[in-house]
């Protein structure tokens, strides 16, 4: 007849080895540390943590502009960002000063236009968020966004509007490498997003109106 002991000594061990197990996995890193500046093909992802919540806030552009910036204009990029809970492509403007205020009353009273080789292009309408300028899909196109950014080898970039030369001006042509990685790193500090309403367009006398509150004026 076995002993208690005999009996005990197989879950004893069990019990010792998913200790050990455990032991091991919560010596391990829960999570990686946010890049302060990353490349990934043309891309580059750059994050900033803050301090008192300890959560990261990343930028995903490409490296090539849009549309270089001038001596008074910012330059337009390329930018991933979550949208809704998907990864899109924004034309943007960042860091708006008073003297580049015709770009954003260009992008405000315009829209920016998308095109994923071979498919068709689609337009995105501009908002003003702080002293950035963002041009992003609508809901409606934002899946077909998404899907037709992360296997493109090119993205066709025009803006349309006020100053901008219309629809007849020659788009620029960026090149897109290492785009799944980049969604996929990206993914890794930002969180999917609640869907939001599509950004209703303004006129250029309320986007001046906008302009001079941001910067006081």
């Amino acid at each position: 007849m076995f002993s208690m002991t005999r009996i005990l000594a197989p879950f004893a061990a069990l019990a010792a080895s998913l200790l050990v197990a455990l032991g091991s996995a919560t010596a391990q890193p829960s999570t990686t540390a946010a890049p302060a500046s990353e490349d990934i093909g043309s891309w580059n992802l750059a994050c900033t943590v803050d301090r008192m919540t300890d959560r990261s806030h990343c930028v995903l552009r490409l490296k090539a502009w849009a549309d270089a910036p001038g001596e008074h204009s910012p330059g337009l990029a390329l930018e991933i960002q979550d949208r809704g809970g998907r990864l899109v492509p924004v034309v943007t403007a960042r860091e708006l000063t008073l003297e580049g205020a015709g770009r954003g009353l260009l992008a405000l009273t315009g829209t920016a236009q998308l095109r994923f080789p071979p498919s068709a292009f689609y337009e995105m309408p501009c908002a003003l968020a702080g002293r950035t300028l963002a041009c992003a899909p609508r809901r409606g196109d934002a899946e077909r966004a998404e899907r037709e950014l992360a296997g493109a080898a090119t993205a066709l970039v025009r803006m349309t509007g006020m100053g901008a030369g219309g629809s007849s001006a020659e788009p620029v042509e960026l090149r897109l490498t290492g785009t799944a990685q980049a969604l996929a790193r990206y993914r890794q500090f930002t969180p999917p997003s609640p869907a939001q309403e599509d950004t209703p367009g303004i006129s250029g006398r309320e986007a001046m109106d906008r302009l001079r509150q941001l910067f006081g004026r």
